[in-house]
């Protein structure tokens, strides 16, 4: 997939994978902060390992930023070598606050953007900046995200029931008042799968874990797990010849999100279309 060109009218506009992928990760991993007059900055600082990611975010933005490395002692290690972009261009940082990205201490207010925007990719740049994909202790596939923000627990949880038919009622976390959502097995596959679709924006190590994980098989011995509402033949022959999706979510008792989903897979090859 090819990447979106830099442009200052297009900048973060969310309906693009790239810009929604990259909001979704500074909101999570992104400090911005208010200086006095124009001055201020945005900073997202990761592990050097990670340096990739912070060239493709200064590749898709049209205004001055700089990525810088530097090795530390912290209270993990004693040369932590790491990474920071920053971006000082006060019109840029505007634009993401009037987003969604605010000022100072953000992990309790974050929410998903109100405006339209490429739902996938922006869960994915929280996953890939406050979350995890690869393998449970047990070997099982596992997706998981942390976050302190209700708004946004309450919206990956709507995204999995909507799209793989599992629940999750989220709950803080008693000792340090965090969400911890997590999903395994066939649902952390699918889950993954929908996220970490091929060419995609991402942290090239969660990428791999994410590929690897679509080969997992459940055991023979392993209970089958509760299996949700399929669709068939008949809904996806009138799901392809409808005109609205609105309407005929309504008749097949589905959601807009499961059709628009299911309308996507089949007319971009991922299903068999009925009659094949």
């Amino acid at each position: 997939m090819a990447e979106c060109e830099p442009n200052a009218h297009r900048f973060m506009d969310l309906t693009v994978p790239e810009y929604a992928y990259m909001f979704g990760f500074l909101q999570a991993d992104g400090h911005l902060y208010r200086g006095t007059g124009q001055k201020g900055r945005l900073t997202v600082e990761l592990k050097a390992r990670d340096i990739d990611l912070l060239y493709r975010f200064k590749h898709l933005t049209p205004y001055n930023s700089s990525v810088t490395e530097r090795t530390r002692s912290t209270n993990y290690a004693d040369n932590y070598h790491s990474a920071t972009w920053t971006l000082s261009s006060l019109e840029a940082r505007t634009k993401l606050n009037e987003l969604g990205l605010p000022y100072g201490r953000k992990s309790k207010t974050i929410a998903p953007p109100r405006s339209s925007f490429a739902e996938r990719d922006y869960l994915r740049g929280l996953i890939d900046a406050d979350g995890s994909v690869g393998y449970t202790g047990q070997g099982w596939p596992l997706l998981s995200l942390t976050t302190s923000s209700a708004a946004i627990g309450t919206y990956l949880c709507s995204y999995a029931r909507e799209t793989t038919g599992t629940e999750r009622t989220i709950k803080r976390n008693a000792r340090d008042g965090v969400f911890n959502i997590s999903y395994e097995k066939e649902v952390a596959q699918t889950l993954t799968a929908l996220l970490y679709y091929p060419g995609c924006m991402s942290l090239g190590r969660k990428q791999v874990k994410a590929d690897a994980i679509a080969s997992w098989r459940r055991p023979l011995d392993m209970r089958a797990a509760h299996s949700r509402r399929s669709w068939t033949a008949r809904e996806d022959l009138t799901l392809l010849e409808a005109p609205d999706i609105t309407a005929v979510a309504d008749e097949l008792g589905r959601t807009e999100r499961s059709c628009r989903l299911r309308l996507w897979r089949l007319r971009n090859g991922r299903l068999l279309t009925p009659g094949q």
